[in-house]
């Protein structure tokens, strides 16, 4: 049975989701932000992250609605503070996502509007597969990752925790990518990307 949800952030990732999670008829508390803010779809402001704690773990779910345009560690800091803190995060999956049978998701995974998961690939927890990104099969997406929108990831492609992989980028077969990089937008990555690493270009070359 799905619990209400109270959404983490106001900005337009958390818009994308709030609207998904509406239209399937979800019952969302309200947000929580650093400071009020008007909400586009009336939302009620719950106060800083610290009012999460007002509601008892076992009776709400968390969506996490902050975005990445680069490595960060807000995410995955927010994701593990109320995780060791026994709350439960939410995947978000549009309906229009097609995803094999065989593909395997952790914890507070977002699959956003028309994205195109293959057979055998793995989500890990917290990442977010943003609209119109296609993984095909036997791909590894690590923790804490951001696919940017119309990317394109061919098979056997291992990305690490903490990456993000820009919009528009095409990953070729077998690349692996390491952890907390930067791959620019409308990247085309042919060679292995080593951990810390920012690269961009056709092709992809570490800067």
């Amino acid at each position: 049975m799905n619990k209400p949800i109270i959404i983490i952030g106001n900005g337009g990732h958390a818009s994308v989701l709030t609207e998904i999670l509406l239209a399937q008829k979800q019952t969302i508390i309200g947000f929580t932000a650093p400071t009020h803010e008007d909400n586009i779809f009336h939302l009620s402001y719950l106060g800083t992250d610290e009012a999460i704690e007002s509601y008892k773990s076992n009776d709400i779910e968390l969506v996490l609605g902050i975005g990445t345009i680069m490595p960060s560690p807000l995410r995955e800091k927010i994701f593990y503070t109320y995780v060791n803190k026994n709350y439960h995060f939410r995947s978000v999956i549009h309906p229009s996502a097609i995803i094999a049978p065989s593909v395997k998701l952790g914890t507070g995974v977002q699959i956003m509007a028309g994205s195109i998961i293959q057979t055998n690939t793995s989500i890990a927890d917290n990442s977010i597969i943003n609209t119109g990104a296609l993984i095909d099969h036997d791909c590894h997406i690590g923790t804490h990752i951001h696919i940017a929108p119309g990317t394109k990831v061919s098979g056997g492609v291992h990305i690490q925790q903490g990456t993000h992989i820009g919009t528009g980028t095409t990953i070729i077969q077998g690349i692996h990518i390491g952890s907390n990089c930067l791959i620019g937008a409308g990247s085309v990555v042919v060679h292995n990307i080593p951990s810390g690493s920012k690269a961009m270009g056709v092709p992809a070359k570490e800067v």
